[in-house]
């Protein structure tokens, strides 16, 4: 019997299979590459790509891809076949190291912000070699990075990846300082991945789902997620062969599928992976999506990423579950047991308070999305304002720091860090946040407003590039100092008290909370249009620009970019909805009505006495309830055509404050109709029939 160990990583070309395919000298040439940023050679391109071709050969593959991270926010790929003509009719199956190093796919169609015009076609993939190549579809696929022509960034793996070296940079400098000798810090990530199952039948019948992939009508089921049965509950037979499934297929990938359980919606599940490399959990999380989708479709399912399908249950979000550690494995985020590992630790910690603090625009920035929108502050999922979640027992370290005082019960002198009677701190000594956008959870921060259908990429590139910054300030203060213990006791206090504001540990669902964040000087930026003008702020185009992440072209590029997908989303959402009344909500109305009147007719003409009290009060709500929901919808037509007079920013302001109010006053009358329309007149599967199939 096979088991998981025996096809674990089977479609991987990983570090076993490399070891196993290349000649010594160039295996160790590529690792070279790999963990000290070399420049790969030719000859050891030409060596890798040569048995990259025979391994994926003997795996059925025919074809080979670039696979790379588009603005798009999802995966792209053109495939090559691995032929090349040959004398007498033949072919011969080659694969050289230029194919294997560089792509070139036509760039013109993908978002741009402006970078390209549409005529400027060519674009260029450049191999990722600490991403491993995989088999997909029986094609041998490269990840690679993205660029136009003339050389600026198109992709979310690029910036990812100078964020990682930046990071790792600074923290080598700062661990030095520490005695603590590392070559390399790497960030890593474990992105928890919530998603919707509906019967797929029931979604072919709703154009909103496949156009938007968000239910734009429907009124609430009779039951919800309000008796609290479906969280961690028994799974239905076909979601567990589903999960079983779709654990077979990302462990061939090497992907570290982890735990899977019902959510707490109905009809919602989550996938947990273990920790890996940021880059690699980036890559890993765009296919579990893509795999999630087809093992789905296997199923009889279809796999709904947005995160907000259904109005009035949970929306699905993406918990990013974010480290520093050595290239040795070692945690800088791990509290530990000596005061040596303890101050250490601290100024990691509170390096990451500042950064929280003053870059809480781009945080926010970086997870803002129409559908994103729906769900934070929602309660199910955290606020739009960002605040960090520490724990008591760490927050009265960091208290006592701040103000000289020993911590009650552990110490009765007053702490400074180096010294004996600094106390251990233990991980998991507090219960956790769930309310919380960012939250210190032992050993790892989890940033918790991703989106579902998000990218990993952008928010982690924020994250290391702004924690990089803060270490990149530190470290001059620390390595000219006399007195090393007593500058990182400074600098731990000092850097705590300026940003202690920022850390929050009650609820943070409660309308106390949005007040007291105010009082605190905190951002609430509510809307996506409002997170997205904060990013061409200067000193957000500073701090990227000094880390070589994005320049300003580029910057302002993804700033177009951002505030058109929002435009267009929302416009698209708008134009099914009116697509949807007309051609399918009304005329079930009218239909329903026109029966009702009729029936109402026949049984006076049989007894014109006959009072039909019911019929008659029905029909008068139905009418009026048309009569509004048509107004409404020609309104929302007027709306939409009005948005051509606006453009950029001004025309993803314009979609949020007049056509999702308008949107949302068409859906009002719809829903309510539903509730009484006849059952069999209603054309689209309702909420209980989506969430509650047998």
């Amino acid at each position: 019997m096979e088991t998981v160990t025996d096809y674990f990583g089977s479609l991987v070309f990983n570090d076993a299979v490399m070891r196993e395919r290349l000649p010594k000298d160039i295996y160790k040439a590529l690792k070279r590459t790999i963990e000290e940023g070399k420049d790969l050679d030719i000859n050891v391109a030409n060596s890798v790509a040569n048995a990259m071709k025979n391994w994926a050969l003997e795996k059925g593959c025919t074809h080979y891809t670039h696979w790379f991270q588009p603005m798009t926010g999802i995966t792209a790929e053109k495939h090559e076949a691995f032929i090349s003509p040959a004398e007498g009719g033949k072919v011969l199956l080659e694969f050289s190291g230029k194919e294997l190093i560089k792509g070139e796919p036509d760039a013109s169609s993908f978002p741009s912000g402006g970078l390209r015009a549409t005529f400027e076609a060519r674009g260029y993939t450049a191999w990722d070699p600490t991403s491993y190549a995989f088999i997909k579809d029986e094609t041998l696929c490269i990840p690679t990075a993205f660029c136009s022509y003339s050389g600026e960034v198109l992709d979310k793996k690029t910036p990812l990846l100078r964020s990682m070296e930046a990071l790792s940079t600074e923290a080598v400098k700062i661990l030095k300082l520490f005695g603590t000798e590392a070559k390399r810090v790497i960030t890593t990530v474990g992105p928890e991945q919530e998603y919707f199952l509906i019967d797929k039948a029931d979604y072919a019948k709703r154009k909103d789902l496949i156009y938007t992939g968000r239910t734009l009508l429907g009124a609430r089921a009779p039951k919800g997620q309000e008796m609290e049965d479906h969280y961690f509950g028994a799974l239905r037979t076909r979601v567990s062969e589903y999960m079983q499934d779709l654990d077979r297929e990302l462990w061939k990938l090497g992907i570290y599928a982890k735990t899977s359980h019902n959510e707490v919606a109905p009809c919602q599940h989550e996938l947990a992976p273990i920790f890996t490399t940021t880059n690699i959990a980036v890559d890993n999380n765009q296919l579990t999506m893509e795999i999630m989708k087809k093992v789905a479709e296997r199923h009889g399912f279809a796999c709904l990423l947005h995160e907000k399908p259904f109005a009035g249950v949970n929306g699905s979000g993406k918990h990013n579950n974010w480290s520093i550690s050595t290239e040795k494995g070692t945690n800088l985020l791990e509290p530990g047991e000596s005061p040596k590992d303890n101050a250490q630790f601290l100024l990691f910690l509170v390096a990451v308070l500042k950064a929280v603090d003053e870059y809480q625009d781009l945080l926010r920035m970086s997870v803002a999305s129409a559908g994103n929108d729906h769900r934070l502050g929602a309660n199910e999922a955290p606020p739009a304002i960002v605040s960090v979640f520490l724990g008591d027992e760490l927050t009265e370290i960091l208290d006592a720091i701040a103000e000289g005082k020993p911590v009650p019960g552990r110490s009765k002198e007053k702490m400074r860090l180096g010294v004996h009677v600094l106390p251990a701190i233990p991980k998991d000594t507090t219960d956790r946040n769930r309310t919380s956008p960012f939250a210190f959870t032992g050993n790892k921060f989890e940033f918790r407003m991703l989106g579902s259908s998000f990218s990993v990429a952008e928010p982690n590139t924020v994250m290391n590039t702004i924690v990089a910054k803060e270490l990149r300030e530190f470290y001059p203060i620390l390595s000219e100092a006399e007195d090393f213990t007593s500058a990182v006791n400074d600098l731990v206090r000092d850097t705590y008290i300026a940003h202690r504001h920022i850390v929050f540990n009650g609820n943070n669902y409660s309308s106390e909370w949005v007040a007291e964040a105010e009082r605190r000087g905190l951002m609430n930026l509510s809307s996506s249009p409002e997170a997205y003008d904060t990013l061409l702020s200067p000193k957000n185009i500073e701090v990227f620009g000094e880390f070589g992440i994005y320049s300003s072209i580029e910057l302002h590029s993804r700033y177009e970019i951002l505030n058109d997908e929002y435009s267009k989303t929302i416009h698209i959402e708008a134009l099914t909805m009116i697509d949807m009344i007309n051609r399918q909500v009304l005329p079930a109305v009218m239909e329903f009505s026109g029966d009702l009147a009729k029936g109402i007719a026949a049984k006076r003409s049989i007894l014109p006495e006959m009072k039909t009290e019911a019929e008659n009060s029905r029909l008068a709500e139905i009418e009026g309830l048309e009569n509004n929901l048509y107004r409404e919808t020609k309104n929302l037509e007027r709306i939409v055509a009005a948005a051509e007079d606006y453009s950029g920013s001004s025309l993803a302001h314009y979609y949020r404050n007049s056509v999702i109010p308008q949107m949302e006053s068409v859906r009002s009358y719809c829903d309510a109709l539903e509730l009484i329309v006849g059952q069999k007149n209603w054309p689209y599967p309702t909420y209980g029939e989506m969430l509650f199939y047998v």
